[in-house]
This record gives structure tokens, C-alpha cells and sequence, in this order.
């Protein structure tokens, strides 16, 4: 019988080779495709946060978590660092936590950002997750000072050690949020519920839950391991933030420190003008 070449044994590896290399070509330009279509922050923050969550979890295997290295923990523990407050939200623990944080962001942030412009978008975002982190501070503060009477300080520092948060949540609620505040009469249809809601309603039924839900598990009525209050302080912190530009004609970040340097130097050619009116004044009077 003759022996059959290389390329004969092989035949099934070289087809399921051919059709993986095709398949994945064909998915990232699909996905470059897509991605060319969301506005540039937006597009960031996506490609970010994948790759944030793909390296977590490549480095947790050689021993390196970077969700104890850069999720927030509580400013007094040992375990806080001062670049905590930014990089936990691009942290996630799980797929379903970063695909709806980013179904979230990819639905409603194109929109904004278009409305906006990318410079105070971005500002918008980092401002909720900051806020988000700050409330959620508070929350831990006003929690540790209620156990403070029942366990006694070694308890609550290993307590403190112990309290971590991770994710993009707050500054996705500040971005629902815009989104109700931008376009509040958009329809937005939700799973089980068989008509319509507009977005503003959708936006404070949302808020209402977690606020609920936050005091539950403040009360240590129910125990979720979800920061409710963080999402809250996402929202609260992306409020007080379109109230100050709706204050300030709604100027471009950057706008309102330029706008003062030229008031200044405008005084002050003003005031070199005068002075060398004045000089000159004064050798005239002297010549005369």
C-alpha cells in the first residue's frame, strides 16, 4: 500500500487550523470595523478595560493580583495606595461584571460624547469613578465607626485591610445619568417589563433600587458584596458636575483658566499702556 505524505496526515490539523485563522480574521475586522465607529474616548475605555481584565488575569497566575495592587481599599489600611482611586475602575472580577459594565458604556457613551466632546467627556467619566471611590470611602468610615464599639482595634484594622472594591460602575451610573440628562424622553425598553420607559424615569427607578438596595446592605440586612453607595456617588458626583457647567454656560474645562490669563494680561498691557503714558506725560512736563 502505498504511504500517504505529510500533507495527507496532516490534512485535518491544516483545516482546522485554516478555518480557526479565518474565523479570527474575520472577528478582529469585525471588531475593527466596530471600533472605528465609536467616538475616541469611548473607544479607549473599552480597549482598556479588556485588556486590563485580560492581564489581570494572565498575571494572577504568576502570583501578581492586581486586584489587591490596584483596587481601592480603605485610605487608613496598609494596603492603600495613592493611585487606587483611578486604577480600580478599570478593574472587574468576573466576565459578566466587565460585559455589562461595557455593554453600559458602549450603548450609552457614544452619545454623550458626541453631544459633549471627547475633552469633557473624559473629564465627565474620571470625575464620577472619582466620586464613586469617595463615597464609597465614607460608607467604609461611617461602617468601621458603628463596629468600632462591639470589636476592638485589631479587629477592625484587619477589617480595614480586608475591604476592597473593583470596577467601573460608578462611573457607569454617572454616565446613565448624563444619558437621562441629555436625551430624557428616549424610550429605552427594558427585559421583563413589556413597554417603553423613558430614560429619565428608567435613570431614578435605577437610583431608587440602589439606594435600597445600599441601605440593606448597610443595615447588614442583606449582604450582596456590591457597593451600592459607589454607583450612587457616581451619580451624584456626575449631578454636581453638570449643574457647575450649566452654571458656567457650559464652558470647556480648560475654557475658564484660559479666559482668566487673558483677563490678566490684559490688565496688565493695560496697566504697562498707562505707565508709559504716564512717563511720557512726565518728561514732557519736565521739557516744557
Amino acid at each position: 500500500m502505498k504511504k500517504k505524505c505529510f500533507f495527507q496526515q496532516k490534512r485535518g490539523f491544516f483545516c482546522y487550523f485554516i478555518a480557526f485563522f479565518v474565523y479570527i480574521s474575520v472577528f478582529f475586522s469585525t471588531f475593527a470595523a466596530v471600533m472605528r465607529n465609536i467616538p475616541t474616548v469611548t473607544r479607549y475605555l473599552l480597549i482598556a478595560n479588556l485588556i486590563v481584565f485580560l492581564l489581570t488575569d494572565i498575571l494572577q497566575r504568576y502570583g501578581l493580583d492586581l486586584n489587591a495592587l490596584c483596587g481601592l481599599h480603605y485610605y487608613s489600611a496598609q494596603s492603600f495606595h495613592w493611585w487606587q482611586p483611578v486604577t480600580y475602575m478599570f478593574l472587574h472580577a468576573n466576565f459578566s461584571h466587565i460585559f455589562f459594565n461595557m455593554f453600559a458604556v458602549w450603548m450609552f457613551a457614544p452619545m454623550i460624547e458626541q453631544q459633549w466632546g471627547a475633552r469633557r467627556f473624559a473629564l465627565y467619566y474620571l470625575v464620577c469613578g472619582l466620586g464613586a471611590a469617595f463615597i464609597q470611602e465614607m460608607v467604609w468610615t461611617l461602617m468601621l465607626n458603628n463596629m468600632a464599639s462591639s470589636y476592638d482595634s485589631a479587629s477592625i484594622a484587619y477589617l480595614a485591610h480586608q475591604l476592597n472594591t473593583i470596577g467601573a460602575s460608578g462611573a457607569v451610573f454617572g454616565i446613565l445619568l448624563a444619558f437621562g440628562w441629555l436625551y430624557p424622553d428616549i424610550p429605552m425598553f427594558i427585559f421583563f417589563i413589556p413597554i417603553p420607559i423613558r430614560a429619565r424615569v428608567f435613570i431614578i427607578i435605577y437610583a431608587v433600587i440602589e439606594l435600597f438596595a445600599g441601605l440593606g446592605s448597610v443595615l447588614q440586612f442583606t449582604a450582596d458584596n456590591v457597593a451600592h453607595f459607589a454607583h450612587l456617588g457616581g451619580m451624584l458626583f456626575g449631578w454636581l458636575l453638570i449643574l457647575y457647567w450649566k452654571k458656567t454656560n457650559w464652558r470647556e474645562p480648560g475654557e475658564l483658566w484660559t479666559n482668566l490669563r487673558s483677563k490678566l494680561g490684559k490688565h496688565r498691557r493695560l496697566d504697562s499702556t498707562d505707565d508709559k503714558n504716564k512717563f511720557d506725560n512726565y518728561h514732557y512736563h519736565r521739557s516744557v
